[in-house]
């Protein structure tokens, strides 16, 4: 029994005999099959260094809705789980480059977010364990000298200013030669780590400024089919549909034609299948950038007609993604419903889980007490159920009752290995 037991773990309003626990059980029945398929995919393609995977679970569909390879939030695991965060760190970075013995972490330029920089520490703490020395170099311009941060934890970080020496990066007195990337690019490669000769992951091409979520969710669909095809189920209980949009300007009210035809397709496509499994819940889809995070210019609707009522609030928050960085280009995803609570007031929950290299090493909750089933949860007033996940997401235990938290948590594993692995392919194809 350890001291997190009692932690509550979030649980499905819907039914348990509904048709998740059906995909549940299918996947705890193919597990040799799936390890086996898991496995010689990893052989053909090298995960990427980290990930986080955004999961929603509607009782009927389980599908990631957003994948993150620069993630946060490494302090809101299972600290039980970190011996395997550690192993994990060990076997990814030296597949990175066998000759790694400094690495210099690269973070967002983030100073006053306290929770951030508790996650990069904690990031910081699973590199110096897994054997490397690691120190943090900050792409914050007029930062000119070493800055130390103390924090709620009582740990302290040090910042310090990168410098630049022929095609090196380097810091005061560390010579790195790996550059570990926890910025996620924005606002474009800055010049200062432009044509530099050490080995940097993820590669900077995969940052925001470059990546689309409309790609990544197409490489998603290719694996899924694939994936579906190998245990024999439908791809559309485990991917979201989804299209996308050019050209678009919320302000000036360019390209809502298109935005339209296209939602009203993506709508139709989604009735479709809720009539073929015989769903009683009305479908939605979500706009939001086709690049970006950090929840920012997200909508959703039900009717395509909400499109032609937005007021000039609801057009300005679709104009700018993080980094202010205009929207011109959005995806239209199936909505997924959240039908996963917890605590006494029954506050919406989705799982988010984090993976190094191909390893899950566990995850938590993003909740929200404001926020319904179909709402975003990335937003202000959500707050996170750290250590949520009472045991790990890559082990299922067939010897309990099949609705278990172990065995749930092993649906979330896969779902989000398979997310993992089409990021994998984009980085591989160099396609973004």
């Amino acid at each position: 029994m350890t001291e997190h037991s009692s932690i509550p773990v979030p649980h499905l309003t819907t039914a348990l005999t509904g048709p998740l626990q059906l995909l549940e059980q299918h996947l705890l029945d193919n597990q040799v099959k799936i390890e086996t398929w898991l496995r010689h995919e990893w052989c053909k393609t090298s995960p990427p260094v980290y990930g986080s995977v955004d999961l929603r679970n509607a009782g009927f569909k389980l599908a990631p809705v957003d994948m993150n390879l620069f993630p946060a939030g490494f302090n809101n695991l299972n600290l039980d789980f970190m011996s395997l965060c550690i192993q994990a760190a060990q076997d990814i970075l030296v597949k990175c480059d066998a000759d790694i013995t400094r690495i210099l972490l690269i973070p967002e330029n983030h100073t006053r977010n306290l929770f951030y920089l508790e996650s990069l520490c904690t990031l910081q703490e699973i590199i110096l364990k897994a054997g490397f020395d690691v120190r943090i170099g900050s792409l914050i311009s007029d930062l000119q000298s070493s800055q130390t941060i103390l924090l709620p934890s009582g740990r302290e970080i040090c910042l310090e200013p990168l410098q630049r020496q022929g095609n090196r990066i380097k810091l005061n007195g560390f010579n790195p030669c790996f550059i570990l990337l926890n910025n996620d690019l924005s606002n474009g490669i800055p010049d200062i780590l432009q044509d530099i000769e050490q080995t940097i992951y993820p590669p900077m091409r995969l940052g925001w400024s470059q990546r689309l979520k409309s790609n990544h969710f197409s490489y998603y669909q290719a694996v899924t089919e694939e994936f579906a095809k190998n245990i024999g189920i439908d791809p559309w209980l485990i991917s979201p549909l989804f299209r996308y949009s050019a050209g678009v300007d919320f302000l000036k009210k360019e390209g809502m034609e298109n935005l339209r035809e296209e939602a009203k397709n993506l709508l139709n496509e989604i009735q479709i299948k809720y009539d073929e499994y015989n769903i009683e819940q009305k479908p939605f889809i979500v706009i939001k950038a086709d690049a970006g995070t950090y929840g920012m210019s997200v909508m959703m609707l039900s009717d395509v007609s909400e499109l032609e009522h937005l007021n000039r609030k609801q057009r300005t928050r679709m104009t700018a993604s993080k980094g202010g960085g205009a929207v011109t280009r959005v995806i239209l995803q199936e909505g997924v419903y959240t039908f996963e609570t917890i605590g006494m007031k029954e506050a919406v929950a989705e799982p988010v889980v984090y993976m190094i290299g191909h390893h899950v090493v566990g995850g938590f909750y993003r909740v929200h007490k404001n926020r319904g089933p179909t709402e975003n949860l990335n937003a202000p007033g959500m707050h996170f159920e750290p250590l949520a996940f009472a045991k790990c997401c890559n082990v299922p235990d067939l010897d309990v009752k099949k609705e278990s938290c172990d065995n749930r948590f092993y649906a979330y594993g896969v779902i989000a290995r398979l997310s993992l692995l089409a990021a994998a392919r984009e980085k591989q194809e160099g396609i973004v």
